[in-house]
């Protein structure tokens, strides 16, 4: 191996000279890259980046097999995706005692925790710990991938651990979710600077190999942080309707701004050298257990929507409904508590296979949020009508749809449709009258058009029910079918539906830990670490 060294000249050189030579240059192997070389090349973060992007939504490759979709089916696809209204299940995990009747398993609450919080620190601590004082774009990118896992936690749980994490404590105490969404409206604030000011200097490009969302691209990064600033903005308008308006102002203003077109949007789909596995195809193909909702099905059937056929496959159960010219579709009902069955397998399968993107956010979303905000006088530079016509139209176009349809769809003055379903060979009968009169025409009033925005935005986010969910206790639409069994002690209103989950037991072991949680647990409504309590953000009278 070849050693760097100084050139010694006897005679010639005085040891002056000589005590000049640089010691750490003669003892640096020339072939290695320097520490601080591998940080400007992204070597030593571009791990722990791509472990992070891979831990905002659960995702894996081939080589993960089920390990990760049985992650995501105990985090997510057992919870937020059902309660969402999203899908119903072909099975009944203990008994039905558990997460779709109201009865929390702590094992899958702990998954759910872990999945949102615990999974992606210490990837984020050791890029912070790397990079917050000598590369800021790249801390910046990991403070925005942070925030985009952890508002889902504080959106499942409330108060979360957040301001003082990261720096070395034993037990790291929990923030109110009031102050963890100011916390978050702050750190995006300054990492869109930070990117904003370095995608302006003509960088363009942000560890590419490493960043399997966007390819390196900061532009696109700067317009998913405003992105995800304004869905956090409009997520506290009920709570605090001045601190929505000015984050939501402050992400629609920025110069570079928020998603406008298919292009921006968010996803994990290939890149970084790996392509991605969508969960959901394991779930619902290989364990034939995930279908289509019931709730889902009232919406998409009873407008005859043209992403129907986008979203799910039809049905072979001898009594499917007939779907306009679609075919015939079945959903399951939720919070049944009938086992695995073969009538439940012939029900409307998830159009989803193993390379449909896992998407973090859409163009969509961002129009229906701009919506809203433009439904309260905000000034957002159009109208809400037409940027409710315009999500409408961005979400045609994300699912290959012609934006041309557009207008008959909203002229169609079709409604939500009952659902009903009798078995008495599996013992079941289902009757769910209509929950909605709205149709998908612009109305006259404020909360006419706001379930009409809500409406339209929640069949756009699917299948990301975490959103759906969150955005349906906000703000009561759209209304969906309740439980067939509430089996949650009277914690929760069937009416209203399941509000948060319950902290794990796994969350505290020593009697520090217990002291801390129960902080956390006082910080809550009355009090109460009830799956009925509501959260700070679900404040609508």
């Amino acid at each position: 191996m070849k050693l760097r060294k100084c050139h010694l000249i006897a005679g010639v050189l005085s040891l002056s000279v000589l005590t000049a030579c640089d010691f750490e240059k003669i003892n640096t192997n020339e072939f290695e890259m320097l520490p601080e070389e591998g940080m400007m090349d992204g070597i030593t973060i571009g791990g722990p980046l791509t472990a992070m992007q891979k831990s905002v939504i659960p995702v894996g490759t081939q080589a993960d097999g089920t390990n990760i979709a049985n992650a995501y089916q105990t985090a997510y696809n057992l919870a937020a995706d059902c309660w969402s209204g999203y899908f119903g299940q072909n099975n009944a995990w203990n008994n039905g005692y558990n997460n779709l009747t109201y009865s929390l398993m702590d094992g899958w609450v702990s998954s759910s925790y872990r999945q949102a919080y615990s999974n992606i620190l210490p990837f984020w601590q050791d890029i912070k710990a790397k990079t917050e004082t000598s590369y800021p774009e790249a801390f910046a990118l990991a403070q925005i991938l942070k925030i985009s896992a952890w508002h889902k936690a504080t959106d499942m749980f409330g108060p979360i651990p957040y301001k003082e994490a990261g720096k070395g404590l034993i037990t790291v105490p929990y923030d109110s979710q009031e102050d963890v969404y100011k916390a978050m409206f702050a750190e995006l604030t300054e990492a869109i600077g930070v990117l904003t000011k370095y995608a302006d200097q003509g960088s363009s490009s942000l560890m590419p190999k490493a960043d399997a969302v966007y390819g390196g691209n900061t532009r696109h990064w700067v317009i998913y942080a405003n992105s995800l600033m304004l869905r956090l903005a409009m997520r506290v308008y009920y709570a605090d309707a001045e601190l929505s308006k000015k984050y939501a102002l402050q992400a629609i203003n920025h110069p570079i701004g928020v998603m406008q077109s298919k292009d921006d949007e968010a996803k994990m789909e290939r890149g970084a050298g790996l392509v991605f596995q969508n969960n959901i195809d394991i779930l619902a193909n290989q364990y034939n257990e995930c279908r289509m909702g019931s709730s889902m099905f009232a919406y998409l059937g009873g407008y005859q929507d043209p992403r129907l056929p986008k979203y799910f496959l039809t049905s072979t159960y001898s009594r499917a409904t007939s779907i306009g010219s679609y075919g015939k579709y079945m959903a399951i009902p939720t919070g049944h508590m009938l086992s695995n069955n073969d009538t439940f397998k012939k029900f409307s399968t998830p159009n989803i296979v193993s390379a449909t993107p896992t998407y973090w956010m859409r163009a969509s979303e961002v129009y229906f949020l701009k919506a809203e905000a433009a439904l309260y006088g905000w000034p957002v530079g159009d109208t809400a009508e037409n940027l409710y016509k315009k999500g409408i139209a961005m979400s045609f176009e994300e699912n290959g749809i012609s934006t041309s349809e557009v207008n008959a769809y909203m002229r169609s003055g079709r409604t939500p449709m009952a659902y009903s379903f009798t078995d008495n060979y599996i013992g079941i009968s289902v009757n769910a009258p209509v929950v909605s009169t709205a149709t998908t025409a612009w109305g006259t009033g404020l909360e006419e058009n706001l379930e009409k925005i809500m409406i339209q935005k929640w069949i756009a986010l699917y299948p990301n029910g975490q959103e759906a969910w969150s955005e349906q206790r906000r703000t009561g639409y759209p209304k969906l079918h309740p439980v067939l069994n509430n089996n949650s002690f009277k914690e929760v209103d069937s009416e209203k539906g399941i509000r948060r989950m319950v902290y794990p037991t796994s969350n505290a072991s020593s009697q520090e830990e217990l002291d801390n949680l129960d902080k956390a647990r006082k910080m809550l409504r009355g009090g109460e670490d009830k799956a009925g309590t509501r959260l700070w953000w679900d404040n609508k009278k």
